[in-house]
């Protein structure tokens, strides 16, 4: 299936189009009082459980915020959302179609660190395909190009010297879509979270041996915040309380004392109780220490972002770490959660 980029205008229109009939809206709490706030999260079962333990902590409340949270497909969706004014903030996810988009004129400014490494993995059904080099001439199921799991994807091969123009890339949406496309076999490959490696029999799956991102390609940044330009300008006091509010919620998670909540808000997310694959997740956390606690986000880090889009073709040059970040609201969030 080919993939193509898409421009600012297409970005608008999906985003639009996807929140009108498709996007879960949830229920704002404590209606009525503080600012209000929407967050637009991908889907995934990490997001999924990121979003219920906010709800459950209620650090947002804490920082006099109403938040609403809306659910899209991938990360084209997320730009949309954010273009459109149909939400104010991402807070954790992939970035990389972002860069682009702002070479492309779309107002948007990359924020703050997230939960900084990979943690996922190539997993596949067929018994046949078990390392990256198996994958030339078969299908591997990502989300839009050059947003998160096409771009780790692409990323990885070529620096194990396999060549992804052999590779077929399908755009069947979510890590939590693909995972269920390589069950179900309608793709060969694909990457998805951890959640499952403790549980590959019973889903007659396995990961492949030089699959694993978290090792493979540290230098990757896995998630990240960002939001409008008009937003930052006009909202961004709720836009540093925002971020507040979830630099308290990644020191909670990096802490041992969050396990039982972690896993019990997991469970009320995806509606069934997982404790094998929820454990892993959360265990990965604490083994890594992969959340930006700080909220920091390096050049670096960023710059490397913007060398592999213009390898994939979707970025035409590397832009001026000024013109794609301001990390000042970051700063302005930490300043306020030591306050507080």
């Amino acid at each position: 299936m080919a993939l193509k980029p898409i421009g600012r205008r297409e970005a608008l229109l999906l985003g639009a189009a996807t929140l009108a009939a498709t996007a879960c809206s949830e229920q704002k709490s404590g209606q009525g009082q503080g600012d209000p706030v929407t967050i637009v999260y991908t889907g995934g079962n990490f997001a999924a459980t990121l979003q219920q333990l906010m709800k459950q902590k209620r650090f947002l409340q804490d920082m006099g915020l109403r938040p609403n949270f809306i659910s899209v497909g991938d990360g084209s969706k997320v730009i949309g959302a954010l273009l459109s004014g149909q939400a104010d903030i991402c807070m954790a996810s992939g970035f990389g179609q972002v860069l682009p988009a702002i070479e492309r004129g779309g107002g948007l400014k990359v924020l703050a660190g997230s939960e900084v490494l990979l943690l996922h993995l190539i997993y596949s059904s067929r018994p046949e395909i078990k390392t990256l080099k198996d994958l030339e001439g078969r299908t591997v199921g990502v989300g839009s190009l050059g947003a998160l799991l096409h771009s780790i994807t692409v990323a990885l091969l070529r620096k194990n010297a396999v060549d992804p123009t052999r590779i077929t890339f399908v755009n069947v949406g979510s890590s939590a879509d693909v995972f269920r496309a390589v069950v179900a076999k309608v793709v060969d490959a694909g990457p998805s979270e951890l959640d499952y490696m403790q549980q590959e029999g019973k889903y007659d799956v396995h990961g492949l041996t030089d699959g694993n991102f978290w090792d493979g390609l540290p230098e990757y940044t896995n998630q990240a915040s960002y939001a409008s330009e008009r937003a930052i300008r006009e909202r961004r006091d709720v836009l540093v309380r925002t971020l507040a509010a979830y630099a308290r919620l990644y020191r909670f998670i990096s802490s041992p004392e969050s396990r039982d909540e972690y896993l019990a808000a997991r469970s009320e997310a995806l509606g069934k109780d997982e404790r094998e694959e929820a454990l892993a997740q959360w265990s990965f956390f604490q083994q890594h220490a992969s959340f930006a606690t700080d909220l920091a986000l390096s050049e670096e880090r960023i710059r490397y972002m913007q060398d592999l889009n213009v390898s994939l073709g979707i970025q035409k040059s590397v832009l001026p770490n000024a013109r794609v970040s301001d990390m000042s609201l970051a700063q302005d969030a930490v300043k306020l959660l030591a306050k507080s």
